[in-house]
């Protein structure tokens, strides 16, 4: 099983352990910056996202409207925070659908890896990564329509075979190990080995591959949105706004800077998280941070 220290050493303490590596701080704060605005906007922005005021289209930032506004008069800072609502909310249950169902798949697979269990998970695995997040999103699209739902389906199922690979790889790992011959000679099953052995043992793999998908799961929500395949009107999102203004860059340039801002920092603080947590995770990296 894994190492267990005491409490006095201060290496066990993960947070400050990863507060000392600027990689995290900087996404850390990054990406609380957005999902804070993204629940704010639940409760409250500075104009209704839903109201046009054409009369006031297309203005530069202001005191009245700090990023300026679209080409229908709406106010970009709001279309902003409901647009982090939109995209963080998407990513999530996609990473979410992809862990709940990818991981039990790679543990049953090195449970039962060169039988026709894992042979059947692999294949279906390679036959799925063989097809897009954006091609899945068409062909669902195709028969129930484009909405915010078909988006985290065509996402969440790219995501299955992305956790089941690295669930998979990460087990194999361990079944050959001394603590889990132990557990099997204590008469315990495959799936009772894998829940309470393997899978504490390779959770923080998990974690880490989760922010990643995470980022990624925001490109792609942004890029269904961009094409008309993600979450529809009157509800923003960053894909869409960016595909509203690529018309009107040279005399509206606001409109598509904030929106591509907002998709890069995101993306960026989250990739920052999961590199500064694979630091944290790895002992050697850890100890030099102590």
């Amino acid at each position: 099983m894994s190492n267990l220290a005491t409490n006095d050493d201060p290496r066990d303490n993960l947070f400050l352990v990863a507060m000392k590596s600027p990689s995290f701080v900087i996404g850390l704060i990054l990406t609380l910056m957005f999902s804070t605005g993204a629940v704010v906007s639940f409760f409250w922005t500075p104009f209704d996202v839903t109201v046009l005021d054409i009369a006031n289209k297309l203005k530069g930032p202001s005191d009245i409207h700090w990023f300026g506004t679209d080409h229908f008069g709406r106010d970009m800072f709001s279309m902003i925070l409901v647009g982090a609502r939109t995209s963080i909310a998407v990513a999530f249950i996609a990473v979410g659908i992809g862990m709940v169902i990818g991981v039990p798949l790679g543990l049953a697979a090195a449970a039962k890896t060169g039988s026709m269990i894992d042979e059947l998970i692999m294949r279906t695995n390679d036959l799925v990564l063989a097809f897009p997040a954006l091609l899945i999103a068409i062909l669902i699209t195709a028969v129930y329509g484009a909405s915010a739902t078909n988006a985290i389906i065509a996402i969440g199922i790219f995501n299955i075979p992305v956790f089941a690979r690295l669930t998979r790889g990460a087990a194999l790992s361990l079944w050959t190990r001394e603590f889990v011959l132990a557990a099997r000679v204590a008469g315990k099953g495959a799936t009772r080995i894998s829940v309470e052995h393997i899978l504490p043992n390779i959770l923080n793999l998990l974690i880490v591959q989760s922010t990643i998908q995470f980022s990624l799961g925001i490109l792609a929500e942004a890029g269904l949105s961009y094409v008309g395949l993600g979450v529809q009107p009157p509800l923003p999102s960053w894909g869409r706004m960016l595909a509203d203004a690529q018309t009107m860059i040279s005399f509206a340039p606001h409109m598509a800077l904030l929106p591509g801002m907002a998709i890069i920092l995101t993306v960026l603080g989250l990739n920052l998280m999961g590199d500064g947590l694979r630091d944290v995770f790895d002992p050697k990296l850890r100890r030099n941070r102590t």
